[in-house]
């Protein structure tokens, strides 16, 4: 038996399920990490990966380590192959989840105050984006707010019709490849620019003006 042989046996008692996961997760790694702001949480996706990698991190993987030492090179050499792409997966959920992070420390106040962006968060990341603001809240206001008139504490305030809060910049240039044809013209704010996205086709373009067709799934960034 060869190496071609044992990749062979792995990919054969593969599920495909799993391969299909992989590609997903590699694809809203990569999202994620290009869009401006958070993106709806892939709630039943994340929830299969992190069992996968809870069953095989905790009960498999360790118990086929503890009997390592009385196999044979071959059957070893599996061992790795495994463990490999565990670690691949634990990869690109630590990366995935870091990238939400980044924005959400970034513009915490802003994903709390919006019901349309709250709705994107899963629970755990709501639990710390709250306890976030709380905390910096409170630092901001022993540090300097309390001796600010108590109308001028406010970290949300629209007074004179200027919103405090800090918002990603939604037309920021994203690379963007065409997955299906569009058929609506996408039409540039602010401008008299439009243009009709084909399959294959690959762009330089605001974020905002390809946001729907990429969370429709028409197109992934890149």
């Amino acid at each position: 038996m060869d190496i071609d042989d044992i990749l062979a046996d792995i990919d054969g008692h593969g599920e495909p399920q799993e391969t299909r996961d992989l590609q997903e997760l590699t694809r809203a790694w990569v999202i994620e990490r290009s869009a401006p702001e958070v993106l709806p949480w892939p709630e039943s996706l994340m929830g299969r990966v992190l069992e996968r990698v809870r069953q095989q991190g905790f009960q498999k993987i360790e118990l086929v380590e503890e009997q390592t030492g009385d196999m044979d090179p071959k059957t070893n050499f599996r061992l790795i192959i495994l463990q490999t792409e565990l670690e691949r997966f634990k990869f690109l959920v630590r990366s995935f989840l870091r990238a939400r992070i980044a924005k959400i420390d970034k513009h915490a106040l802003y994903y709390l105050t919006n019901p349309t962006q709250k709705a994107r968060l899963s629970a755990s990341e709501l639990q710390y984006t709250t306890t976030h603001q709380t905390l910096l809240q409170a630092h901001y206001h022993s540090s300097f707010l309390s001796q600010f008139p108590t109308s001028l504490q406010r970290l949300d305030d629209t007074v004179g019709g200027i919103a405090m809060i800090e918002q990603p910049d939604v037309d920021k240039a994203v690379f963007v490849r065409v997955l299906k044809d569009v058929r609506e013209p996408i039409v540039m704010d602010g401008t008299d620019m439009d243009f009709t996205m084909k399959r294959g086709d690959v762009y330089v373009v605001r974020w905002s003006a390809v946001r729907d067709s990429v969370m429709e799934g028409d197109a992934e960034l890149i």
